[in-house]
Parts: structure tokens; C-alpha cells; sequence
């Protein structure tokens, strides 16, 4: 595996069909990757399955949920700063 180590910020709103799918496709790259979800409380259950897909690639997936939609930006922003103050490259 490649030794560079890659967080991918994920916001997301109503996104339960296509999250599954981007982890997938994510987790089959010969990457190191991490992948931040950012959920604005999506009422189609995107944050439930972000949850399940944390259990399920322990280390790799981590969800932060926010309380409402609160848009793109923000979004990003959270996340970024997120990542900058973790021990995540």
C-alpha cells in the first residue's frame, strides 16, 4: 500500500442510495484513505448509514453530524477543520 495517507471530506444531505456506493469505490483505490462523512441531518437516513458504514470499516470512517442543513460550505469548512486538528494527514 501506498504510504501517503489521504482524508476525503464527504458532506452530505440526502445521500443514503450514493453513500454506499462512493465507499465502495473509495475503499477499492490502492490508497490509504480516510473518509470524514458530514451530515446536515438528512431525513432519508444518511447519517444512519454513514453510522452502520463507521462499524463496518472501523478507522477509515468517521461521521460528523450536524444538526440541520447548513449548507456546502460549511460544510467543507467543518470538516476541514476537523481533519486539521486531528492526527489525520
Amino acid at each position: 500500500m501506498n504510504d501517503l495517507k489521504i482524508t476525503v471530506v464527504t458532506p452530505t444531505y440526502n445521500e443514503a442510495e450514493n453513500l454506499p456506493k462512493l465507499v465502495s469505490a473509495l475503499f477499492s483505490l490502492p490508497l490509504d484513505i480516510h473518509l470524514l462523512v458530514v451530515d446536515d441531518n438528512s431525513p432519508d437516513g444518511t447519517g444512519e448509514i454513514a453510522e452502520r458504514l463507521a462499524k463496518e470499516h472501523p478507522n477509515q470512517i468517521e461521521v460528523m453530524h450536524r444538526p440541520g442543513k447548513m449548507g456546502l460550505r460549511s460544510a467543507y469548512l467543518n470538516g476541514f477543520q476537523k481533519i486539521l486538528t486531528s492526527n489525520t494527514q
